[in-house]
């Protein structure tokens, strides 16, 4: 099984959030809801501040309590590609995978059921980057599998220093954020 994941360049990302409308369009997110969100985390003290543009989607964890939680089966790791996916049909519309992601990265569809970012996968069949990559002015996102030695992904983990939001949840995270 491969094991996909996501890297957010904050060095390059200028919070445009043309990631946030491409994900919306291509995957037809009902409004107001959106499936990923950037947020701005400033640090430091004036005169010395430091602006990070963060984006926010499902982190694809390793260990995913929303998968755990899931009294249907519905949310589960889906086995080709490693991604935590939600299978609609499934999906009684109870909470318990909301209640249990710590990154808030879902939410009931006016269908009634749980949504949330899927990197694209329908894209990713077909050989094309998920809507978000493809859209990005900057190129701060990279999608592609960990367990490729040779893949972008993998080259960028290595060289560069990460860090990913909440590890002390102990979902082992696969969205990293490079410095």
């Amino acid at each position: 099984m491969a094991r996909y994941a996501m890297t957010i360049d904050t060095r390059t990302c200028m919070g445009c959030t043309s990631c946030v409308v491409a994900c919306k369009v291509e995957n037809q997110v009902d409004t107001p809801f959106f499936r990923n969100c950037v947020v701005q985390q400033i640090s430091g003290e004036f005169p010395d501040l430091r602006l990070v543009n963060i984006r926010e989607n499902c982190n694809m964890c390793s260990e995913a309590a929303c998968v755990a939680n899931c009294p249907t089966g519905a949310s589960h790791i889906e086995p080709k590609w490693g991604l935590v996916e939600i299978d609609e049909s499934l999906c009684t519309g109870c909470k318990a995978c909301i209640a249990a992601c710590p990154y808030d990265a879902r939410f009931i569809n006016r269908k009634g059921y749980a949504e949330k970012c899927t990197f694209c996968l329908p894209r990713l069949k077909e050989g094309l980057d998920p809507a978000c990559v493809a859209t990005c002015p900057c190129q701060a996102i990279t999608v592609g599998d960990l367990k490729d030695p040779s893949s972008k992904i993998a080259s960028l983990l290595a060289m560069r220093k990460y860090w990913t939001l909440k590890p002390e949840a102990g979902t082992q995270p696969n969205v990293f954020y490079l410095e």
